[in-house]
This record gives structure tokens, sequence and C-alpha cells, in this order.
């Protein structure tokens, strides 16, 4: 099965089918702080969701069009983080992920989204990894910020948000300034 270490304690492991009820409830546990910036949390009504989330994560996989990972800390998972579509002509993909409310601050992100761009870099080969945020949602925002990750612009109402539209702060790291920056 497909994982990167992370340190001791912090591994990103390739969503399983039997992951879904914990992954349930996670994300059932921090609903409100995701349903924030995450429009599919309303959704997400049951394991079965997410059981259905997790089969279509594995095709991507199985596709070789990106992935999804949970985030496992001390054997249990605290959130998730992948690779959105894989554009391989262009060699460039995108990344997106949440984290349980009862996990943030600890630099697990930050730490998963670097071990995430060393591997987009060195093992798939692409050339360009960006990153959305709402332009509102400064702890995601943060992320990239920290990375050293190139703030391009803002795309104005990028996408529908329950009741609304928000625009995204759009960010990006090429390989080369991820070598300088590793």
């Amino acid at each position: 099965m497909f994982s990167i270490q992370i340190d001791e304690q912090l591994q990103l492991k390739l969503l399983q089918e039997y992951d879904a009820e914990e992954l349930f409830t996670v994300m059932k546990g921090s609903k409100e702080s995701l349903r924030e910036w995450l429009p599919f949390i309303d959704s997400n009504e049951s394991a079965e969701d997410t059981l259905q989330f997790i089969r279509s994560s594995l095709k991507q996989f199985s596709a070789n069009d990106g992935f999804q990972t949970a985030i496992v800390y001390k054997g249990k998972i605290v959130g998730v983080i992948g690779f959105h579509h894989i554009n391989w002509q262009n060699k460039s993909t995108s990344l997106g992920y949440w984290l349980s409310k009862d996990y943030e601050g600890l630099g697990f992100m930050t730490k998963s989204v670097r071990k995430l761009l060393d591997h987009a870099f060195h093992n798939l080969k692409l050339k360009r990894v960006e990153i959305r945020a709402a332009i509102a949602n400064n702890k995601s925002r943060a992320i990239p910020e920290r990375l050293g990750m190139t703030l391009e612009g803002v795309s104005r109402q990028s996408e529908w948000l329950y009741d609304h539209f928000v625009d995204h702060a759009v960010y990006s790291i090429l390989v080369e300034e991820w070598k300088i920056r590793s």
C-alpha cells in the first residue's frame, strides 16, 4: 500500500475502504470548522458517503491521476491531503487538504504539504504544483506562504460555497524553486 512516512508519529497513507467509518467520524467531529471552507461537507452525511469518496480516490490512484491520503498521527486519521488531477502533459497538479480541528496548530499540515511537494517533484517529476485557498481562509493560506510558494493572484468568484461565491488566492511553486528551498 502506498504510504509516506513523515516522522516517527506522522504518516500519509492511501485511503482504503476500511477507513470510511473512521474518516467519517473525524469529519463529523470537525464539521463546523470544515464546513466554513469545504463545500462537500454537507453532502457527506454517512460513512457510506465517505466510502464513495474513498472508492473514487482509489480509482483516481489506479488511473495515475493523483491520489488522496489520510494524514495519520499515532495510528489515528486526523485529516486528508492529496493531489487533484495530474496534468501529465504539462507536468502539473494542485494540492488540497483539510485537518481535524483538534490537530490544528501542531505543524502537521505544513509537514504533510512539504512531503507531498517533495514527492511531486522528485518521484513524479512534475514541474509545477498549485494550492488554492479562499482569500479569507488564513489558516489554509498560511501553509503555502510558510513554504515559500508564490502568490500568483486571485481567482475571482472561483468556488460556490453553499450560498455564495468565494475568491481564491492562487499559489504555486516550480521544481527549480523547490530545489532551492528544500
